[in-house]
């Protein structure tokens, strides 16, 4: 998987708001959009790790693991019946 996201339409409103404040800051949409959401990813980081450990301790794996899964584009959903198996969710105290 390609560490280039694309991303699809924000609506016009967002669009215009983008392109003002590419303009107001003297870079090109692309580098601005790029900017805001690395930005946004830094201020969730802590919470999508969390998440992470989460789905993680449900399957049984490390976060490693899991995020490994991830990264090479092997994640999946449990299923209803892997959900049906598990006995305990120690995840919730993750």
């Amino acid at each position: 998987m390609s560490t280039q996201s694309r991303i699809g339409g924000i609506g016009e409103y967002y669009d215009n708001l983008l392109m003002v404040d590419a303009t107001i800051r003297g870079v090109s949409v692309p580098q601005q959009a790029a900017s805001l959401l690395c930005a946004k990813l830094q201020e969730r980081a802590t919470l999508i790790m969390t998440r992470l450990k989460y789905l993680a301790a449900k399957r049984g794996i490390t976060s490693e693991a899991l995020l490994l899964e991830i990264l090479k584009g092997n994640y999946q959903e449990l299923t209803d019946e892997e959900m049906q198996a598990i006995d305990t969710l120690e995840a919730w105290q993750a």
